[in-house]
C-alpha cells in the first residue's frame, strides 16, 4: 500500500547539562566543569523511492539523540547523533507548528528539519579573575520539535490517466518495463506506478471515475498527482460505448479539482484499438478529432507513440 499522506511529530535532540567539577589537587580548585553536547538535528534527503513514506505507517514519533552532559576535566559531552529521514522526491513538508511549508524536488537533496539543542556551559566557561570557582552550570537548551505533514505530489514528464480498466497500465508495461498489476476489471491500479522511457518518467495514475473530486472511488487521493505531471496521455478504451462521454467524464473531475490541470499539454490516445471491428474504430477516432489509435500488439502504434515520447524528450532537452 503506497503511503502518500502522513502526519508525524519529530524531535530534534535536548543538549546534554554543563558540569560543574574542580580539580581533585589539594593545592588546585579550579573549575574543570566540561559543556554538555549539542543536541542532535533531524534532516530529510530526497530519493527516488516512491514508497519510502511507508516507515511513518506505525512509525509517528521521530527522536534525535540527545547531547551528552559535560564531565570533569574539562571534557564536553560528545554531541546527539543526527537523523536522516529519507523520503520521496516530490514529497510537500508542511510544518503543522509553525505553518511553514518546503519541498523535496531532488534525488539528493537535503533540508534541514529540526535543530538540536545547544549544550550547556559547564563552571569552567563562568571563570573570571573575580569568580575563580564558580559553582553553578547551565542546563541544554531543548531542541526544535514539530508536527510535519508529508505529502507525496508525483513528479512525472508524462501522465497516464483515464477511466479504470482503459489500458493504462499495459501502456506503461509496455513502454518502460514497470510491471504494474493488470488484469480486465475496474480499479486494477490502486496507487501510481511510476516508470522511465529513456529521460522520461511516465506515472500510471489508478482509474479515476465521475465524482472523484468530491472523494468518490478512489477520490481526490490520486488527483494529487495529476497536478505534478507536466503532460497527460490520456487514456480512452476502444471498447467504450460513448468514449466522447469517457473522455468529459475525465476532464469534468479535473476541472473540478483543479482548472489549470486542463492547460497542460494533451495527447488522446483511442487504447486496445485492435478489440473494435476497423468500421467502428475510424467512427470512434471522428468523435475524438486529434485522437490517435494504439493497440500495444500492433507494432505501427506502438512506433506511434514512441516517436510522441522521442519529440518530448528532444524539446525537454532543448535539442
Amino acid at each position: 500500500m503506497l503511503i502518500d499522506d502522513v502526519t508525524i511529530k519529530i524531535f530534534a535532540g535536548n543538549g546534554g547539562k554543563g558540569k560543574v567539577a574542580f580539580e581533585k589537587s589539594r593545592m588546585a580548585k579550579g573549575p574543570t566543569g566540561g559543556n554538555g553536547g549539542e543536541g542532535g538535528d533531524i534532516y530529510l534527503e530526497g530519493v527516488s523511492n516512491l514508497s519510502a513514506l511507508k516507515q511513518f505507517r506505525y512509525k509517528k514519533d521521530v527522536r534525535a539523540e540527545n547531547g551528552e552532559d559535560g564531565m570533569g576535566q574539562l571534557k564536553d559531552g560528545r554531541r546527539g547523533e543526527d537523523i536522516v529521514l529519507k523520503i520521496p522526491v516530490g514529497t510537500i513538508i508542511h510544518n503543522l507548528s509553525n505553518g511553514k511549508k518546503d519541498e523535496i524536488t531532488n534525488v539528493g537533496e537535503v533540508i534541514l528539519l529540526a535543530k538540536g539543542g545547544k549544550g550547556g556551559k559547564g563552571n569552567n566557561f563562568f571563570k573570571s579573575s573575580r569568580v575563580t570557582t564558580p559553582l553553578h552550570a547551565q542546563h541544554g537548551l531543548p531542541g526544535e520539535s514539530f508536527n510535519i505533514r508529508f505529502e507525496l505530489k508525483l513528479i512525472a514528464d508524462i501522465g497516464l490517466i483515464g477511466l479504470p480498466n482503459a489500458g493504462k497500465s499495459t501502456l506503461l508495461n509496455e513502454l518502460t518495463n514497470a510491471s504494474s498489476k493488470v488484469a480486465n476489471y475496474s480499479f486494477t491500479t490502486l496507487e501510481p506506478h511510476l516508470g522511465v522511457y529513456y529521460d522520461l518518467i511516465l506515472a500510471d495514475i489508478p482509474g479515476l471515475i465521475e465524482g472523484a473530486s468530491v472523494g468518490k472511488g478512489l477520490g481526490i487521493k490520486f488527483l494529487r498527482h495529476v497536478e505534478r505531471t507536466k503532460i497527460l496521455f490520456h487514456l480512452i478504451s476502444a471498447e467504450s460505448k460513448d468514449i466522447k462521454k469517457d473522455y468529459e467524464t475525465i476532464r469534468k473531475e479535473l476541472a473540478k479539482y483543479n482548472p489549470k490541470i486542463l492547460e497542460k499539454e494533451e495527447y488522446v490516445f483511442i487504447s486496445k484499438s485492435d478489440t473494435v471491428p476497423e468500421a467502428e474504430l475510424k467512427k470512434k477516432l471522428k468523435v475524438l478529432k486529434g485522437s490517435l489509435p494504439i493497440s500495444i500488439i500492433d507494432d505501427k502504434s506502438m512506433e506511434g507513440i514512441k516517436k510522441i515520447l522521442n519529440k518530448i524528450i528532444a524539446e525537454k532537452k532543448g535539442l
